[in-house]
């Protein structure tokens, strides 16, 4: 069975030129390069962004048999960096083939049975695909676990109690929630993330994982709140490094179960995300790691604390 990750490929127009972008596209990318099983799901357009995004995947070992061919364009994402490397995006969203979801092409869960669904950003808030993927997504739960990353976008949508209702509904058929600390400071103005993170989890999440940049990781269950401090690194920019966690956070849950993570090997899967995000951070664009670079960067970390 193989992962499926739905939502947008999009072309991230940075100051140095186009990229091939988009959160759920690097969290697939990162997952192949980790040597997972990995649809991608997303209408890709035939234009010269589209062809570019399909041989992308390609390269990286991401399956397409689910993706949409489309004549419609390709979303673009006009990136500007501030002095940190922290990237802010203005898209253009409206007429896309990166957000034409349909039941009439969008794969039968309960046929293909996938391992698990990750699912976010853009496309679990823009009308009318985002109805369309959400009763989709009810259907996946009936099958496999939901990994839900919000991945908050104001300069898409500005209302926050808009924005908020949207994002409780898909937490609220989700199985774990990967969020970073400045998407619930801008979502919930006042509260705690850790408070945010504790109710989700007594409506139902099983874990919630909050990224906290250069601070780290905390993961939040029924039975405990675990931290990891964050990973040394010379910053680029910071483009890809939530989406490199959430394919590592997506690799544990494969291999262990989400239940099952706890204790010791919490902090070791919540190290291992860090890790693959600090090189993440280290290179321009969303770049995510190899299994192999993911292991020699462990190993070195490890030869350095003894």
């Amino acid at each position: 069975m193989s992962i499926w990750v739905a939502g947008e490929v999009l072309i991230d127009v940075l100051p140095t030129g186009p990229v091939v972008g988009g959160g759920p596209a690097n969290t697939a990318k990162a997952l192949a390069r980790l040597g997972h099983d990995v649809e991608f799901i997303d209408g890709i357009s035939t234009d010269a962004y589209g062809v570019s995004a399909r041989k992308e995947f390609v390269r990286d070992g991401v399956k397409l048999t689910y993706a949409l061919s489309s004549d419609k364009p390709t979303c673009t994402a006009q990136v500007n960096l501030d002095d940190k490397g922290a990237a802010s995006y203005i898209f253009t969203i409206d007429g896309t083939a990166t957000f034409d979801f349909s039941d009439s092409w969008l794969p039968d869960p309960s046929r293909f049975k996938p391992s698990l669904l990750h699912i976010g950003t853009l496309v679990t808030i823009i009308e009318p695909g985002c109805q369309v993927l959400h009763e989709w997504a009810m259907r996946v739960a009936e099958f496999a676990p939901i990994v839900f990353d919000p991945n908050i976008r104001p300069s898409v949508i500005s209302d926050r109690d808009l924005y908020e209702a949207a994002i409780e509904k898909w937490v609220a058929i989700s199985t774990v929630v990967k969020v970073s600390d400045d998407d619930l400071a801008w979502l919930f103005p006042g509260l705690e993330s850790i408070d945010v993170a504790k109710r989700w989890i007594s409506e139902g999440v099983a874990m919630v994982v909050i990224t906290r940049g250069a601070e780290g990781l905390t993961a939040v269950t029924a039975h405990e709140v675990c931290s990891v401090a964050g990973v040394r690194v010379d910053v680029i920019d910071t483009v890809g490094a939530g989406d490199t966690v959430g394919a590592a956070l997506v690799e544990a849950i494969i291999e262990h179960g989400v239940l099952n993570l706890h204790d010791d090997l919490l902090k070791d899967v919540l190290h291992r995300a860090g890790v693959a995000a600090s090189i993440t951070c280290s290179r321009k664009g969303a770049q995510p790691p190899t299994k192999n670079e993911l292991r020699d960067a462990l190993e070195q970390l490890e030869s350095r604390a003894q």
